[in-house]
């Protein structure tokens, strides 16, 4: 049984225009009946057009993101002023021009040692999401890419049996990629988020992408798909 539901683009602007609008869409309806909005975002450069329009549109159209509370799907052990961190690309693209109030901004310290990073995430999350699904906090929104081996978040190949088996929230990783220490989230946390999509845009994924929405898919992307009900995923690739 499909447990996605996949939407093509002709290129990256036109997916993080809808994504954006999509967003938008879900911030003012937890806005409007009084709920805070609890999102995880991910790095990449499909996240930093995502991020433009994000804040372009909300300034436009006077949405405001006091009620939603930042977390992150990952993070590079760097620190947070460091052009590979993912929380500066989010700061710079979204954060500050939205002007979101510090206090809703739950950033993994990744200047920090990794275990104590992890650990210091875990309790943070854990302390503002009161909501709670198998002992995990809820998500209403996680945003993930896919790189070109399949891998989400931090979450890489070659660790899926390893890294499911933990029961935790955050943990740190060593990645095949530079930096390669990280901290990601879980499957599971993935897993439990309310809506979860994922943004598949770049020269040269159309192979990884196919077989991750196949049956037997090896990649962690087809690992998050076979945990969840239902995933949404972006592309703007072409494949058969």
């Amino acid at each position: 049984m499909k447990t996605f539901e996949l939407t093509s683009f002709p290129d990256a602007a036109s997916l993080a225009q809808f994504v954006a609008q999509r967003w938008l869409t879900e911030v003012r309806n937890a806005s409007a009946r009084g709920n805070a909005f609890f999102v995880a975002l991910s790095g990449g450069r499909i996240a930093k057009t995502l991020f433009l329009s994000v804040a372009k549109m909300a300034l436009e159209l006077s949405i405001s993101f006091e009620q939603v509370h930042f977390f992150w799907a990952d993070e590079r052990c760097v620190p947070p002023t460091d052009p590979e961190s993912n929380f500066a690309l989010a700061w710079q693209t979204l954060l500050l021009p939205l002007g979101v109030p510090l206090a809703r901004i739950h950033r993994i310290a990744g200047e920090e040692p990794p275990d104590t990073a992890a650990a210091n995430a875990e309790n943070e999350i854990k302390n503002v999401i009161s909501h709670k699904a198998r002992g995990l906090p809820v998500l209403d929104l996680v945003l993930l890419g896919m790189g070109e081996d399949g891998h989400v978040a931090s979450l890489f190949p070659g660790d899926l049996t390893d890294t499911i088996a933990q029961p935790l929230i955050y943990r740190p990783v060593i990645g095949p990629k530079p930096p390669p220490h990280r901290i990601t989230i879980s499957y599971d946390m993935i897993a439990a988020g309310r809506q979860v999509w994922v943004l598949a845009s770049g020269i040269g994924k159309e192979e990884t992408l196919k077989n991750s929405l196949g049956e037997t898919g090896t990649t962690p992307l087809a690992q998050v798909l076979r945990m969840r009900r239902n995933t949404f995923l972006y592309t703007d690739l072409k494949f058969q």
